[in-house]
């Protein structure tokens, strides 16, 4: 029960995607399709091309590929630690191996912390992103 007498009920949010700035949009497509089996879930058409979202069809959530250099050659790729968190399925370690067989490039090997493993990629334009097991926190 809430403290606070005029609290409105909250609306249902579910995640929608996060925006991530690349550099070359096919590029990037392939390497999140191909090199981590990513499904491309949508895409911008006639005078919006400049984006696509991948991820898993028939879930929410994905990463939002947004080639803003296309139509502002000024604006930046500021690649570095992007936050995003990719849960693996299945043997974390061996599914680290079979995506590092598939050419992604490891900025931390599988690595044992306090909490549970993590390891992290990095994609084409350097961001890197932070893999763990599906059901750890």
């Amino acid at each position: 029960m809430s403290d606070q007498p005029n609290r409105r009920a909250l609306p249902s949010v579910r995640f929608g995607s996060i925006a991530l700035v690349i550099s070359d949009l096919k590029r990037s497509t392939d390497w999140y399709t191909r090199a981590l089996g990513l499904d491309v879930i949508e895409q911008g058409t006639g005078d919006d091309e400049h984006w696509v979202v991948v991820g898993r069809k028939g879930r929410t959530g994905g990463i939002h590929l947004c080639d803003i250099p296309t139509f502002d050659p000024k604006y930046p790729v500021e690649p570095g630690n992007s936050g995003i968190d990719l849960k693996v399925s299945g043997e974390f370690a061996a599914a680290c191996a079979a995506l590092e067989a598939n050419g992604v490039r490891f900025t931390l090997p599988v690595t044992r912390r306090p909490w549970g493993l993590e390891a992290q990629i990095v994609d084409p334009d350097g961001n890197e992103l932070r893999l763990t097991p599906e059901g750890q926190v």
